[in-house]
């Protein structure tokens, strides 16, 4: 798996890793997503992403049970703080939670999951606290725009944001007009989640299908792994595509090390156009 700077301090990250956004919490179905899971750290996608929201910490659960016998120092995990629960008191609360549910000691990567109520300057302040402490190698923010980056960074004191988790699909591809720049400028890493758009990409008959399923031939690719080499082609942008099953994992795996050309490129700009707007969600 290819492998990129990430963030300020330029550590070596897969450029595609494994999310878990609703990924099945019970039955057979649970067993699949922990193989899954491990699947994709044998094949080098060792950078997993979850949040205490997801599944109302289930999800975490289920990382801590798939990585229990994996070199902690090899993987790059990821979770998240809920904006009702990121005041200082309840963000420092809230990864011990985490920590505790991934049964490990840190997270390599923590962040606000998206902009709430409480004062930004406080759940900054406890972020720094966190990596002072040891619990968070780097930290970050998820769903910021650029002018709520800038009212984050503005916090800090001793530590950077390292990271902004956005939505970003070949139809949601906004964040490349202001956003992405921006956080090149300033050695943030983008990590675009739900890149296949929630399956409106890949739909048989969807706008742009056509096309991906060319591209994938000329290649010997399928059209997922176009979409994920696309959203990945920039340096600074990682995807975390959903792991819950083995074929899709090492389907996701094979989007890595081949280069789209300039032609496929065009087409897929004709196709899916890059329209400046509000910062989209999912």
């Amino acid at each position: 798996m290819i492998r990129k700077p990430f963030g300020p301090a330029g550590v070596a990250v897969p450029a595609i890793g494994q999310g878990t956004w609703d990924v099945p919490e019970s039955g057979h179905r649970r067993a699949e997503a922990i193989r899954a899971l491990r699947r994709g750290i044998e094949l080098g996608m060792t950078h997993i992403d979850t949040a205490e929201m997801y599944g109302a910490g289930a999800a975490e659960e289920i990382v801590g049970e798939a990585v229990a016998n994996v070199p902690r120092e090899s993987l790059f995990i990821t979770s998240k703080v809920l904006p009702e629960n990121a005041s200082y008191k309840g963000t420092i609360e809230a990864c011990e939670r985490t920590l505790r549910r991934l049964r490990t000691e840190y997270v390599d990567l923590y962040l606000l999951h998206w902009p709430g109520s409480h004062p930004i300057g406080e759940t900054m302040r406890a972020l720094e606290e966190l990596a002072a402490q040891g619990k968070a190698r780097y930290i970050g923010v998820s769903n910021f725009d650029v002018e709520e980056l800038r009212e984050a960074q503005a916090q800090l004191r001793n530590a950077k944001i390292a990271a902004n988790e956005i939505y970003y699909a070949p139809a949601e591809r906004g964040p490349e007009a202001r956003l992405i720049p921006y956080c090149r400028e300033h050695r943030i890493a983008v990590i675009g989640y739900t890149p296949f758009g929630r399956g409106r990409v890949l739909r048989k008959g969807s706008p742009g299908m056509a096309m991906l399923q060319s591209i994938a031939e000329k290649h010997g690719k399928t059209p997922r792994q176009v979409v994920l080499n696309f959203l990945t082609r920039d340096p600074d942008v990682f995807a975390i595509p959903k792991a819950s099953s083995v074929a899709h994992v090492e389907e996701n795996a094979g989007a890595a090390g081949w280069m789209l050309d300039e032609e496929d490129l065009a087409q897929i700009d004709a196709e899916f156009p890059t329209v400046e707007g509000p910062l989209a969600t999912v």
